[in-house]
């Protein structure tokens, strides 16, 4: 006999289930949702269906996030994370997605979605990329695992744009002050202001582009 209590949130999707048709979609759904730790992948590509068609609103939810809350019982984040982990694997890596009920277990949704993340939002190099890819999709790492080791690559880009923003302000104002210190030296300062005004422009447009990558921005006049 299984004596293991079930949630609020699972005791609502059973009780739903009840009510459906079995060929429906909506109890497909929720079918999956109900098993979802085993078969996130399957949820992630019916959600990403419901979404895309906007079945939610047939069912009586003015958003996906609505009904991913009221009736799947997951937040709007998870559901986003699913159905982007599902579509990046069936673009990158849809050997994963065959594995199936295979003898390989499929990754974890969420170390698929830092996988993404590496490729799509933090632009890791090939190595440290391919490095990250073994660990999810090869060597079946662990979440706090491949976090980690997401976090040691994303905070060394970090420090060196850092080393660069400042590298570029020293030199900036090294010129500029070079500039100024030549202004009393008549013919020596008119002879190499343009080349120093070429020099300050470029390390100025140098010195933006690293206070952007930082997420610095200027007010209008500075």
């Amino acid at each position: 006999m299984n004596n293991i209590k079930q949630s609020k949130g699972e005791k609502y999707i059973e009780n739903l289930l009840q009510e459906l048709q079995p060929d429906s979609d909506r109890y497909r759904v929720l079918a999956t949702a109900r098993q979802f730790k085993a078969s996130w992948a399957e949820l992630g590509e019916r959600l990403i269906h419901v979404n895309q068609r906007s079945l939610f609103r047939d069912w009586g939810y003015d958003s996906f996030g609505d009904y991913c809350s009221r009736e799947i019982r997951i937040r709007k984040g998870t559901a986003e994370k699913l159905t982007m982990a599902y579509k990046f694997l069936e673009r990158e890596e849809p050997g994963v997605l065959a594995r199936g009920e295979g003898v390989l277990p499929m990754p974890d949704y969420r170390t698929v979605d830092l996988l993404r993340r590496a490729r799509e939002e933090e632009n890791f190099e090939p190595e440290q990329y391919r490095a990250l890819r073994d660990a999810v999709v090869e060597d079946e790492r662990s979440l706090p695992s491949v976090r980690k080791q997401f976090q040691e690559v994303t905070r060394a880009k970090e420090e060196t744009v850092t080393i660069a923003l400042r590298q570029s302000r020293l030199a900036l104002n090294t010129a500029r002050r070079l500039l100024s210190t030549l202004e009393p030296m008549g013919e020596l300062y008119i002879k190499h202001r343009p080349l120093l005004d070429l020099l300050i422009g470029e390390l100025a447009a140098v010195e933006e582009d690293a206070a952007l990558a930082v997420g610095e921005t200027k007010e209008p006049g500075e």
